[in-house]
């Protein structure tokens, strides 16, 4: 029974460690796919962030080619040519552009300059006005200091029209000019609307702000996925990088008349890098399946030498009872033949009778000892042997109570026994069921008040036949029950040793029970008294090999 045992905690150990090994694997399996999701994210936001940027330096560049024309001789010529034919020939006007620092910020006005001869009062005049825009420019003939109310007013009205006409002309002329810069952008190959090395400082510099690796790899396709070369290239541009494994988003979101490019980015240490990322906790794993199956191990080999100490204990104990039957009979011929008429005179007799009688007891009890230590051993190592037979179990109690009858004379005691049912036979070994019973009434004896009182019932229920065996002892505490069928452990009793045995007795009873699949219970309130009950199962064959 032992060596299945052991079998079975093998089996358990190695089944322990292989859980352990698989679910730590899972577990790193899912940390891993935590990882490389958190690693897309950082990618995708990381190639928003690319995109956008390239797609406005891409626009800045383009607005700044529009920019740096010089509109301001077209605006003037559109000016003067509108205001030409305005005034009336005796008035001229000019405008031109200037700057003026305000507040230290350089602005840019217009400088309308106007000149006036009235020829019956010869008076000249001149004024200068300076205007942001050319909607200021009404209010310079609203406030004319000519005089001439209908003149000015009539020139403002016109010169209102014309300055709105212009506004409109200009606005026409720059958008015009907007169109046709991305007109001729649109026309323009993937190789002129993106710069490979200008590309490659956005990414360097966007993946140094992310936690992602800075060794990267790139390539541009278009919306066909046909890749896109260069002439000039960094070395970081691989046009043979597979697009599967790599993040992947439009340089031009916004530009839907164009057409798309795609940029690529690969990282060739992509595994390596969410590897490191996980190396504490991988560190900690390993650690802990490390020390788990070392504590595994050493339990493992903990319980073989304790199998081994435990077999060399039990061969000793086995050679000793044996060793020990010996003078034990010897003595017991010397008893007899001390009592024998032959050996020794009648006076001599007289006299060594008590000594006699004290030897045959003791060696007696010697003997019954050596038995339950014999029969403990035997147990332990499963060599026991059985003959199971069908057996009495009424038959059984009423010769054990026969002979307790002897042990409790003179102290007043009791044992009662009460049979309810029509058959108590079961299959079982004999001579086992009658120490198991044997062990049961001599517990109950032993702890007895002075007047030992035991009650012995057996009935026939359902489940089969029960047992109990009762006393009105000292009882057993309860802290103390779970142990009382422990091999050599007794119910401390302080300071009173007036209870003889080596605590082998309810561990040789649990063994027989286990060996049959009986069940045993123990019911005990500590100075009351306690219960033995044994539920027989007729028909259970003994299960130890």
């Amino acid at each position: 029974m032992k060596k299945i045992r052991l079998s079975i905690a093998t089996v358990l150990l190695a089944t322990s460690v292989l859980s352990l090994i698989i679910i730590q694997t899972f577990q790193m399996l899912q940390l891993y796919e935590r990882k490389n999701t958190q690693f897309r994210h950082n990618l995708n936001n990381c190639l928003d962030k690319i995109a956008f940027r390239h797609e406005k330096a891409e626009d800045y560049r383009r607005y700044m080619n529009i920019v740096n024309k010089d509109f301001s001789g077209h605006y003037k010529d559109v000016l003067k040519q509108e205001f030409k034919n305005l005034l009336p020939v005796q008035e001229s006007i000019s405008i031109h552009d200037t700057s003026i620092i305000i507040n230290g910020k350089i602005e840019d006005y217009l400088v309308i300059k106007g000149k006036a001869f009235d020829s019956i009062s010869g008076v000249s005049t001149e004024q200068r006005v300076l205007a942001r825009d050319v909607r200021e420019i009404r209010d310079l003939f609203n406030k004319s200091k000519s005089g001439n109310t209908k003149d000015t007013s009539e020139i403002a009205i016109q010169l209102n029209q014309k300055v709105l006409q212009q506004i409109f002309k200009k606005a026409k002329f720059v958008n015009e000019m907007m169109i046709q810069a991305f007109r001729d952008n649109m026309y323009e190959t993937p190789q002129r609307r993106i710069d490979a090395i200008f590309l490659d400082s956005i990414i360097r510099i966007e993946l140094s702000k992310e936690d992602l690796p800075q060794k990267y790899e790139f390539m541009i396709t278009n919306e066909f996925g046909r890749i896109i070369k260069f002439d000039v290239a960094p070395r970081t541009y691989n046009c043979k990088i597979d697009s599967v494994k790599c993040g992947k988003i439009d340089l031009f979101p916004s530009n839907v008349l164009d057409e798309d490019l795609y940029v690529h980015l690969y990282f060739p240490n992509r595994n390596a890098f969410i590897l490191k990322e996980m190396k504490a906790s991988f560190f900690v794993t390993v650690l802990l399946v490390v020390v788990i199956i070392i504590a595994l191990v050493f339990m493992f080999r903990t319980i073989l030498e304790q199998r081994k100490l435990s077999e060399l204990k039990t061969d000793f104990i086995s050679n000793m009872t044996h060793e020990f039957k010996t003078p034990i009979s010897t003595i017991s011929l010397a008893c007899e033949a001390l009592g024998d008429s032959d050996m020794v005179n009648e006076a001599s007799r007289d006299n060594i009778a008590p000594f006699v009688k004290m030897i045959h007891q003791e060696n007696k009890r010697l003997e019954l000892l050596v038995e339950s230590i014999l029969h403990s051993a035997v147990m332990d190592k499963g060599e026991i042997r059985h003959n199971n037979t069908t057996i009495d179990l009424q038959e059984i109690i009423n010769n054990l109570v026969s002979n307790a009858q002897f042990r409790i004379q003179g102290t007043n005691g009791s044992i009662s026994t009460r049979f309810e049912g029509a058959d108590f036979t079961i299959i079982a070994d004999k001579m086992h069921v009658t120490n198991m019973i044997a062990n049961l009434i001599e517990n109950a004896i032993k702890y007895s008040q002075e007047v030992p009182e035991i009650n012995i019932f057996l009935e026939q229920n359902t489940k089969g036949v029960v047992l109990s065996v009762s006393d009105k002892g000292i009882g057993i505490k309860k802290e103390h029950l779970p142990k009382i069928f422990d091999k050599l452990y007794r119910v401390p009793t302080g300071n009173v040793h007036n209870v003889k045995g080596f605590g082998l007795g309810l561990s040789y009873v649990r063994s027989v029970c286990e060996g049959y699949g009986w069940n045993i219970d123990v019911q005990s309130q500590f100075g009351e008294g306690t219960t033995f009950k044994i539920t027989f199962n007729s028909k259970q064959k003994w299960k130890k090999n």
